[in-house]
């Protein structure tokens, strides 16, 4: 992984990008030695999502089984959706 200075990242905005979306590269943008960004391909970014779908319903499924949890039907019908 590439690590490039916010200046630098700046001043190389187009060339950062076409790393990004042509070579597959993933840059972290750094801010005086601290990780403050990272720029990744949309695909990078479409698995991310994937993997915070998968847990978001991980934690839902688990949060169901916990006892006094509503159903989301009824959170629908008391909520007026």
């Amino acid at each position: 992984m590439v690590r490039l200075a916010a200046n630098e990242a700046r001043k190389d905005f187009a060339d950062a990008i076409n790393r990004v979306a042509y070579a597959g590269e993933r840059i972290i943008v750094h801010r005086r030695g601290k990780d403050v960004a990272a720029l990744v391909s949309v695909e990078d970014l479409a698995v991310l999502e994937n993997l915070e779908d998968m847990i978001d319903l991980t934690d839902a499924r688990e949060a169901l089984k916990e006892p006094g949890s509503v159903s989301w039907e009824k959170m629908k019908k008391d909520l007026g959706l």
